[in-house]
């Protein structure tokens, strides 16, 4: 087999599909290949625009001219290869702006997938980012920052849309409101520079970047400099150095000063206090009865707390504080280390989304739990996506009307029901529902189609079926959690990419505008 280049363009007679024109680059002959032999001569590989490239399977027919019949009707749009899930099943083709929102929304860049490399997802988004107009990537890196809560992708998003000359306004604007944290400004640097501070630089730094960087320095107190003044390969001084930013007062000005001297007051942190060799069950308790542990610090040192013998009695009482604005998959990853607080966990779990708008009408939720969906969510992470799936399904669950407006089914080889659990209890019910093998996604909704009848079915899911995936009924949602290139839920389906509570304001957005 050879690998060739060229166009392929379907030729219709009377609206029948009759042959496809076959113009291999650097082949004076052009070929009429039948429809029927199409499939039987070339494998399409991959997609250019106008054009494909091909896996010659047979020797090509001789050239053909028409010599009788009816005059044949040209359709002039190219025609694409099939594209496919990375288990098989047929793929929906994308805009370049649709394929980057897929890429982008779910994914946590430069991290390795069950199926893609972090460092090819990476290259696909930067290619990705040359076909689409500036103002959309620069939304899309907001949305990403704000809506969804990724800090690494945009970044990346804004730093490759600073290689595009006449956006330095677009880019000051949109990396002001995506630094949201002061150790944001030395990560964007670091990247801009491949990595670090070393000298000579690759490129100077864009006028817009610094602008950018020099606007989001003036949002930070002296409190969030002094804790993320880290001895990383760029420093907060390096910002100041590098972007000459003004600040907006004498006393910011001092402030800075004690950046560029690294003269901060040391913050009162766990992470300071622990690093400097402090008694740890001593620490954690300190720092519990001052109310100096925030909500996600608390469950992700929990079982830090726990193995240092920290008070249970504390534990219980920080509990009892607001632990809102966590996602129920943060309180899933703390009782796997935590089963001795499960009924605490279940209960903040439960109450962080409890004042979350609900949805109308009834609801069925397909979740994946394919072997695809075991792959963590990051090199770092304990967490799977599959977990991430889960604890979708109890934000669903808990936002319906009432219990018996949503039904929960997983997904692999068969299809199973989950009884009418909540929180914990659900989760658990998915995760051991059954074995985690293949993805027959398509398999599953046909089969929901038919046992559970709703006004809305949403399937969670890496979107990497086996089968060809059939249109919802009523209204169909696909809730993508992996980043992967191509996928199924497009089409009849809403597609909505990433886990976080914000998928359930875009649902009610869609559905309020039918």
């Amino acid at each position: 087999m050879t690998i060739s280049r060229g166009i392929a363009i379907l030729f219709l007679r009377h609206g029948v599909e009759v042959g496809y024109f076959i113009h291999l680059f650097g082949d004076e002959a052009a070929r009429l290949v039948p429809a029927s032999s199409f499939p039987a001569v070339f494998e399409i590989l991959r997609r250019g625009v106008g054009s494909g490239y091909f896996m010659l399977k047979s020797p090509l027919p001789i050239a053909s001219r028409r010599t009788s019949g009816p005059p044949m009707q040209l359709n002039v749009a190219a025609i694409y290869p099939d594209l496919k899930t990375h288990e098989g099943a047929p793929a929906t083709h994308l805009t370049p702006l649709k394929e980057l929102r897929r890429s982008v929304l779910s994914a946590l860049l430069w991290e390795d997938t069950f199926y893609e490399s972090g460092a090819a997802a990476a290259s696909r988004v930067a290619d990705l980012i040359t076909k689409i107009p500036p103002s959309d990537v620069a939304a899309l890196a907001i949305e990403a920052r704000q809506r969804m809560y990724l800090r690494h992708v945009p970044l990346f998003l804004v730093r490759h849309l600073a290689k595009i000359k006449g956006n330095g306004s677009l880019v000051a604007e949109t990396l002001e409101r995506v630094i949201q944290r002061p150790d944001e400004l030395g990560e964007y640097l670091a990247m801009y520079w491949g990595g670090g501070t070393t000298t000579p630089r690759p490129e100077p730094l864009s006028a817009g970047s610094k602008r950018g960087l020099a606007r989001a320095f003036r949002k930070f107190s002296a409190y969030s400099l002094a804790k993320y003044d880290r001895d990383a390969g760029v420093k907060l001084r390096d910002v100041l150095r590098v972007t000459h930013a003004k600040p907006a007062t004498a006393e910011q000005a001092a402030l800075w000063k004690q950046v560029i001297s690294r003269t901060l007051a040391t913050p009162d942190t766990w992470e300071v206090a622990l690093s400097a060799g402090a008694n740890k069950r001593e620490t954690f308790e300190r720092l519990l009865r001052e109310h100096k542990i925030g909500a996600l610090a608390f469950l992700r040192n929990l079982r830090n707390m726990i193995e240092a013998g920290v008070d249970a009695g504390l534990i219980h009482e920080r509990f009892a504080g607001k632990l809102d604005k966590l996602l129920p998959f943060r309180f899933i990853a703390a009782v796997r280390h935590a089963p001795a607080f499960a009924t605490d966990l279940n209960d903040a779990m439960l109450q962080a989304v409890a004042e979350l708008p609900r949805l109308l009408g009834r609801t069925v939720v397909l979740v994946d739990v394919s072997g695809s969906m075991d792959g963590p969510l990051s090199a770092k992470s304990e967490m799977r996506r599959m977990d991430a799936a889960a604890g979708l399904a109890v934000l669903i669950r808990e936002v319906s009307k009432v219990g018996a407006d949503c039904r929960v089914f997983t997904f692999s080889e068969a299809l199973v029901e989950i009884p009418a659990y909540r929180g914990l209890a659900l989760v658990d019910g998915i995760l051991r529902s059954q074995q985690h093998g293949g993805t027959y996604l398509g398999a599953a909704v046909t089969a929901v189609h038919k046992v559970a009848p709703c006004d809305r079915l949403v399937v969670i899911t890496d979107e990497q079926s086996h089968d060809r995936v059939p249109n919802p009924l009523h209204v169909g949602y696909v809730i993508n959690v992996a980043s992967y290139q191509h996928g199924v839920g497009y089409g009849a389906w809403t597609h909505i990419d990433g886990w976080s509570d914000r998928v359930l304001d875009f649902v009610r957005e869609v559905e309020a505008e039918a």
